[in-house]
């Protein structure tokens, strides 16, 4: 039960780690989550997938498909929806941590 709750909790952190990755730089899954293992966040692709393709669907990341070593690699960046949706989460997430810092 606990663990359920953390993990809904966390879900919107790691949305908004992804969103700050993607505004920076195209990123993939496979770095993506190695980012996120070095913020301490133990999740499986078959997590984050459905995590990035629902951020697509709802418009705040663009994916693009490159051929990489063969293979095609899903590449994604922020679209303006997904600029606007971070900068707030930004401002949120300060006015969270002034009050929660102590």
């Amino acid at each position: 039960m606990e663990d359920k709750i953390v993990r809904k909790l966390f879900l919107g952190f790691i949305q908004i780690h992804i969103l700050h990755h993607a505004k920076e730089h195209p990123i993939f899954g496979l770095w993506m989550l190695e980012e996120l293992k070095e913020h301490g966040y133990q999740i499986s692709a078959g997590t984050l997938y459905p995590i990035l393709h629902s951020m697509e669907k709802d418009g705040l990341l663009l994916k693009k498909e490159e051929k990489v070593e063969g293979k095609i690699r899903k590449y994604y960046s922020t679209t303006e929806k997904g600029n606007h949706v971070l900068e707030e989460a930004r401002r949120k997430a300060y006015e969270l941590f002034k009050e929660i810092k102590e």
